[in-house]
């Protein structure tokens, strides 16, 4: 492994931290059915929208170059991927869902990125890559289903929105990583939130909370609007840049345990045993992938 691969890794591990926390603290803002604050509309166009305000202030003082045509398509993807469709599907479900239940599903994540990855950018990963990505992500599914067992959980419209964020996410994590390899990091997501600004502005104005909500779903809200929109993207694309989509997406494998992690202080969730012996196998396989051959299209 090279410099800018180690490099990449580091970086995309500090994204998949910011990251990590996102479902805790929408959980923290939108609520439970017996007891709803912010709306998961407001969550997902707000958040958008704040972070596509700050994103233009920023774009404006450093003043980069305005993307071409073939850029501004894969910045529209990028946008579909995680401007629109992983904030607004997650932010829908994690009224219904615990944030440890939400966490797991997120477990598919790597696996749909790398995939993706794999194929838009034509690499050839190993066999042994392969099979170390496909034992995460059927570790934390495993997982899931486990836990649906024990507690009495469906596979629910909850489960199914979580499932069909991770896609639009892989769509958007690989169109950006791609980008990044062209444009800095910052510039990708500040350009697709830009971009994004007259779609999210109103439908956040819409889905205004009419009524007061206490400050902790706003502070939830504050972090997924700073945080899980924009600046975690600065690390995260810039490491899907310098050390691959493929591999770099594997230290997704981290997330479902951090979640967890991060649930039970903000959320007062509790960490078994179970949870804990499922996520140490799932850092397992990131290990053993790190170490497997990912060819690019020249070897």
């Amino acid at each position: 492994m090279n410099k800018n691969e180690l490099h990449g890794l580091w970086l995309g591990l500090l994204g998949v931290v910011l990251f990590s926390i996102t479902l805790p603290v929408t959980r923290l803002a939108v609520g439970t059915p017996e007891t709803p604050l912010l709306t998961g509309y407001f969550i997902a166009f707000g958040r958008a929208g704040v972070a596509g305000m700050l994103s233009a202030v920023y774009l404006f003082a450093v003043k980069p170059p305005i993307p071409t045509l073939k850029q501004c398509r894969s910045l529209g993807m990028v946008s579909l991927g995680v401007v629109f469709g992983f904030p607004l599907m997650t932010s829908l479900a994690m009224r219904y869902v615990p944030a440890a239940h939400a966490s797991v599903i997120t477990g598919v994540l790597p696996l749909a990125t790398a995939a993706l990855g794999a194929r838009v950018n034509r690499q050839r990963p190993s066999m042994g890559f392969w099979l170390c990505a496909v034992c995460g992500c059927l570790l934390v599914l495993g997982f899931a289903v486990l836990r649906s067992g024990q507690s009495g959980w469906w596979l629910h419209s909850a489960d199914l929105m979580l499932l069909v964020a991770m896609v639009l996410g892989a769509i958007g994590y690989v169109w950006g990583g791609r980008l990044s390899t062209e444009m800095p990091a910052q510039h990708v997501i500040s350009w697709a939130l830009v971009i994004s600004l007259p779609l999210t502005l109103p439908l956040a104005w819409l889905s205004r909370p009419l009524d007061s909500v206490p400050w902790s779903a706003w502070a939830g809200f504050a972090y997924v609007s700073l945080f899980s929109m924009w600046l975690g993207f600065f690390a995260w694309y810039r490491g899907l840049a310098l050390g691959g989509t493929v591999r770099v997406s594997q230290v997704q494998l981290l997330q479902p345990f951090l979640g967890m992690l991060f649930a039970i202080p903000i959320l007062g969730e509790s960490l078994d045993l179970t949870t804990l012996g499922f996520g140490l196998a799932v850092v397992a396989t990131v290990f053993i992938g790190r170490k497997m051959p990912v060819h690019s299209p020249a070897t």
